[in-house]
């Protein structure tokens, strides 16, 4: 009986330790899951923290490296798009004034009327570095807010004067010079030593071909006093001027001059071909890139920094999961030593590079990137824009260049998009052209790859973009305008939305509260679902002359962000109208030309648009839809009207002030090279394809009256500048050469040895003797697109082939010249212009769109 009771009583208390050891575990449990919550929260706290850490640093920079603040006024303005140019029936008549300059000098006296609208007071804090300073990196702060530039602006009928702002020395940046000069100063940087440039210099070979070009074979005949240089095997004679013909001597070396270019501003966005490129970072600033530029614009502060790294075209981009590293990713270049597509990862606090990754690993480009999300960014994808389009995964952190862990053939089709799943280690995504994939990433470091399965559904030929719903699920949006969802973790789809737009969807964006938000390229709309993918949605469609929407993201609060197909970025919210943030060129760029006056420049492209800027503002004044493809233009003497030629052989006149069009003109049927006013603008030089000069009278009322037409070229007409007595002229050619004419008779100069010290009011042929030091040794001619020279003429800058800028003392007349170079552009430097004041310089891209603006100290 008492073995029973003591039995009883030790089941008793076996029940009772296991219930306190259930209550236990629950317990237990319940401080571990309330353990995790508080892990995440203080996940996102130290997120926010090092935000504002990040915030605080750069605004420490801008201060430490601001060398003196200037107070300057300057001017909100709006523009317009206007319509397509016809010639009107009772055009605005505009006359000319009574009195002007007719001297280039006299013109830049003239103070700066400023734009037409009110203006306000701000701060301007100098650049903090450059592509050739030890920071690849620039800032710059512009006044005041991004117009609207399809607006037209409400002109005052007084305008205050602009004060310029002061010139400051600027960080030493790398020098070379042509023909046997090619030596570079090594940068003081903390990760010089990790420097792409600095990882891969060789000397430089002479070539052995038996074609004589450039520099290299250069000869000077002292009894002749005349210099031969060669271009494609062919001579090139240039008569040097009486003043230094005794003394000329070819050994001598021509120093590079005292002043400096710094990245100020820059123009434009790359959407038309390129996602994903869009990101709001943690400080404020909008990172994204155009050309070989990646910016990062803080929209409220009117504040652009730069890195400056890349030595080509930048393709993709991707931002880290603590928001303070960025990575991007650039194609092949024209220098195959130093352009090579590889990886940069940096921080966009102190633009220094934290690892280059790939150097000689891939062929073409980087068109996709993408950070690990759930193991907090170990991990970095990478796919090839090579015919097998091959992807690999990086351990970005190990090494000097990183380790690659796998590298597979991702598909024979275009890869459009690439993404790591953030909340499945390991596992990523991939679409474009007849697929999509899932991938699989195991411990042993190899790819497993599994098909998306549409089943019964049609098949789209492009699956264009990915995103992941906050329950892990896929989202993709396919050429057909519809969207798939594929269940988390498997390859098929559980819903399918039809028709949402009609045609492709370029962009997906997942917003922090679980709404779609989707973009249409074709037709412009943005449509808006609930977190449930429900059918109640919003819909807004862009304006039309943006383009279509090529990238959604997160902006400050509900606000968002888009890129356009045409190359520009706006802002605003789905229930509210979107405004132009950054505008720019949409298509091949070529026609620059500079105010005579005020600091403000026209560009005209190959997209048909006429845009007139403001360089204080760093705004667009307006934009106008001239309905021509233009490659050249020019400002009058005065101001009052801007020409530009097109494609097509005709050119246009429009009045700067009211953007009227005031006439039409054709000249053959080939593509108008180079146009050209005389300094007292009594004249116009038209240079067209066609081999010839025409040169016509300008009325009062801006009327054009054709003289004549000069022939004797034997190629298209490449450069034209106009002598300061308003009745010379000399042009370049195409088949490099240099010929003077008397405007008034249109009857060449035979004798070319009576120009030789002639005063010229500009300087933009290239092929002259006051140029020959901007021929590399090895030049063929075409290397070297556009030069001019400043004002006061001690500055000579040129735009070349290789996406430089150089910088020269003028006169180039000795072979060796020594320059500063700068990077920027990614593609032919098309055109170069000082601003009238020569505190800035204005570079052009051709296919890379881009507008740069440079400070000049």
């Amino acid at each position: 009986m008492s073995l029973y009771k003591t039995a009883i009583q030790n089941m008793r208390l076996v029940n009772a330790y296991n219930e306190m050891m259930e209550t236990e575990s629950r317990g237990v449990a319940n401080r571990v899951v309330d353990l995790e919550r508080r892990v995440l929260e203080q996940g996102d706290e130290l997120v926010c923290l090092k935000a504002t850490l990040a915030e605080a640093l750069r605004r420490i920079n801008i201060l430490e490296g601001s060398r003196l603040a200037h107070q300057i006024v300057t001017t909100p303005v709006q523009a317009r798009n206007g319509g397509h140019a016809t010639t009107p029936t009772n055009a605005p008549v505009l006359k000319r004034p009574t009195s002007y300059s007719a001297s280039r000098t006299d013109l830049n006296r003239k103070s700066y009327a400023g734009s037409s609208l009110p203006q306000r007071r701000a701060i301007h804090y100098q650049s903090t570095g450059s592509l050739h300073s030890d920071s690849q990196s620039s800032s710059s702060v512009s006044p005041v807010p991004s117009p609207s530039p399809r607006a037209t602006p409400q002109p005052l009928s007084k305008r205050p004067p602009l004060v310029s702002p002061s010139q400051t020395t600027t960080l030493h940046k790398r020098w070379s010079s042509t023909g046997d000069f090619n030596q570079h100063i090594n940068m003081q940087s903390k990760f010089s030593t990790k420097s792409f440039l600095n990882l891969y210099m060789k000397p430089s070979t002479t070539s052995s071909s038996n074609i004589k070009h450039g520099t290299r074979d250069v000869s000077y005949n002292e009894d002749d006093q005349t210099l031969k240089m060669y271009l494609r095997g062919r001579p090139v004679i240039l008569h040097a001027p009486t003043d230094i013909a005794d003394s000329f001597d070819l050994t001598k070396v021509s120093t590079a001059p005292s002043e400096r270019l710094k990245l100020d501003w820059a123009y434009g966005y790359r959407g038309r071909d390129c996602r994903s490129n869009l990101y709001l970072l943690p400080t404020g600033e909008m990172v994204y890139f155009v050309a070989a530029v990646v910016v990062l614009y803080n929209v409220e502060e009117q504040n652009q920094r730069h890195y400056l790294g890349h030595t080509d075209d930048v393709k993709s981009l991707a931002i880290h999961p603590n928001k303070l590293l960025v990575a991007t990713g650039q194609c092949a270049g024209h220098d195959k030593r130093d352009a090579r597509p590889h990886i940069r990862i940096w921080n966009s606090v102190s633009l220094h590079t934290q690892a280059i990754i790939g150097v000689n690993e891939f062929n073409v480009s980087v068109c996709c990137i993408s950070f690990s999300k759930a193991d907090g960014g170990s991990l970095l994808l990478a796919v090839d824009e090579a015919q097998d389009h091959m992807i690999s995964v990086w351990d970005w952190q190990k090494g000097e260049n990183g380790h690659k862990i796998t590298e597979t053939k991702c598909s024979v089709d275009t890869v459009v998009a690439a993404e790591f799943h953030p909340l499945d280690r390991n596992n990523i995504v991939t679409c474009g052209k007849n697929h999509i994939a899932f991938w699989t990433l195991d411990a042993g470091g190899t790819l497993y790859k599994r098909m998306g399965i549409f089943e019964s559904r049609d098949k789209p030929k492009f699956v264009l973009s990915v995103a992941f719903l906050q329950s892990g699920d896929v989202i993709t949006g396919d050429s057909n305008g519809n969207l798939a969802i594929w269940g988390r973790g498997t390859n098929t789809v559980q819903k399918f939305i039809k028709n949402v737009h009609e045609g492709g969807i370029f962009s997906i964006c997942v917003t922090k509260d679980g709404s779609v938000i989707t973009g249409g390229g074709k037709d412009g709309k943005l449509v808006q679902f609930d977190p449930n993918l429900s059918k109640n949605r919003e819909e807004i469609t862009i304006e039309k002359h943006f383009g279509g929407v090529r990238v959604v993201s997160e902006g400050r609060g509900s606000q968002l962000l888009l890129g356009t197909t045409r190359n520009c970025i706006l802002v605003g919210t789905v229930g509210l109208a979107f405004q132009p943030i950054v505008l720019g060129h949409a298509d091949e760029l070529w026609a620059l030309a500079a105010h005579p006056s005020v600091p403000q420049f026209a560009t005209a492209g190959q997209d048909k648009l006429l845009q007139m800027w403001d360089s204080m503002s760093h705004s667009i004044l307006w934009s106008k839809d001239i309905g021509e493809q233009a490659h050249s233009i020019a400002f009058s003497s005065d101001g009052c009207v801007v020409v530009v030629g097109c494609l097509d052989g005709q050119w246009l006149v429009f009045d700067t002030q009211s953007r009227e069009f005031l006439g039409k003109y054709k000249d053959g049927d080939e593509p108008i090279q180079t146009i050209t006013f005389s300094p007292d603008g009594n004249l116009l030089a038209v240079g067209s394809r066609d081999n010839n000069i025409y040169i016509y009278q300008v009325s009062e009322q801006y009327r054009f009256s054709r003289i004549g037409k000069c022939l004797g070229h034997s190629s298209f007409i490449t450069h034209i500048d106009w002598a300061e007595d308003n009745q010379s002229l000399r042009s370049n050619s195409g088949d490099y050469e240099l010929l003077y004419w008397n405007a008034t008779t249109c009857r060449q100069i035979v004798q070319s040895s009576t120009m030789k010290d002639i005063k010229w009011a500009t300087n933009t042929c290239t092929l002259s003797f006051g140029t020959v030091g901007i021929w590399p040794e090895n030049a063929d001619g075409t290397d070297v697109n556009a030069c001019c020279t400043n004002s006061v003429d001690t500055l000579m800058a040129t735009g070349d082939d290789f996406g430089k800028i150089k910088l020269y003392s003028y006169p180039v007349s000795q072979p060796k010249s020594l320059n500063h170079v700068y990077g920027g552009h990614s593609s032919h430097v098309t055109n170069v212009t000082f601003i009238h004041d020569d505190s800035r310089l204005v570079s052009v891209g051709g296919k890379d769109t881009s507008v740069l603006q440079w400070t000049v100290s």
